[in-house]
């Protein structure tokens, strides 16, 4: 009998389709479906000069709470005028986030499989001070595919890319926490997977991927 272990690694290499390379935003715990497409690609740009949006995962994550789907948004600086690059935005002290966000990630996950394993790794984050929103999102990045076991080769962009050489699939804004924003994106497939709120919600599909990891540890990377 072949071992467990090896015939998960057989499935994983035969049914992962590479993309040649992915344009991506920077985002905070952006959902699965980025960290999709993270898992696939040969090769990651991440896009440093594109403008902020509001009300994009550039700040903001979804995450499964007692209460349903829960919205976390880190408070920025009114940008200067002409310093509304991503890369320019400065986190705002607003309101003690750090604290309220990871009070909502504990209440929101202490009672998944898999939050105690994770929670150290996370922490640090929501006491540390970053000054810019690209440098804590991209950070975050590292650590989750990390923990993920995925290991892209991640390059950044040195102009806004306008014109996308071949080869390369842009999912800056296909990627967006409103419907009327989304872009169809026929790679992605949605499969339900374990949440504990399931019974009283139904399944919660591409919240942020630390509803997947928290709930489905080790098992996370054969579900992207």
């Amino acid at each position: 009998m072949v071992p467990r272990k090896n015939s998960l690694e057989t499935i994983v290499s035969e049914c992962k389709k590479v993309m040649a390379s992915v344009l991506l935003s920077s985002f905070y715990l952006a959902p699965v479906q980025y960290y999709s497409k993270l898992f696939r690609a040969e090769r990651v740009y991440i896009e440093m000069h594109d403008t902020y949006q509001k009300q994009s995962y550039r700040n903001r994550c979804l995450i499964a709470g007692a209460n349903g789907i829960l919205p976390l948004s880190i408070p920025i600086e009114k940008p200067e005028a002409g310093k509304d690059k991503m890369t320019d935005i400065r986190i705002s002290d607003h309101g003690n986030w750090r604290h309220l966000h990871w009070n909502a990630l504990v209440s929101a996950y202490n009672s998944t499989p898999f939050f105690e394993y994770y929670r150290d790794d996370f922490r640090p984050f929501y006491e540390k001070k970053y000054t810019y929103l690209f440098d804590f999102n991209e950070e975050l990045r590292a650590l989750i595919c990390r923990l993920l076991d995925i290991h892209p080769l991640v390059k950044y962009t040195d102009h806004f890319v306008e014109t996308l050489p071949d080869g390369m699939m842009d999912f800056r804004e296909t990627i967006h926490p409103k419907p009327s924003r989304q872009k169809p994106d026929p790679d992605f497939k949605v499969a339900p997977y374990y949440q504990v709120f399931r019974d009283k919600y139904g399944f919660l599909e591409n919240l942020s991927i630390i509803d997947l990891l928290f709930n489905m540890g080790n098992e996370s990377r054969l579900y992207l």
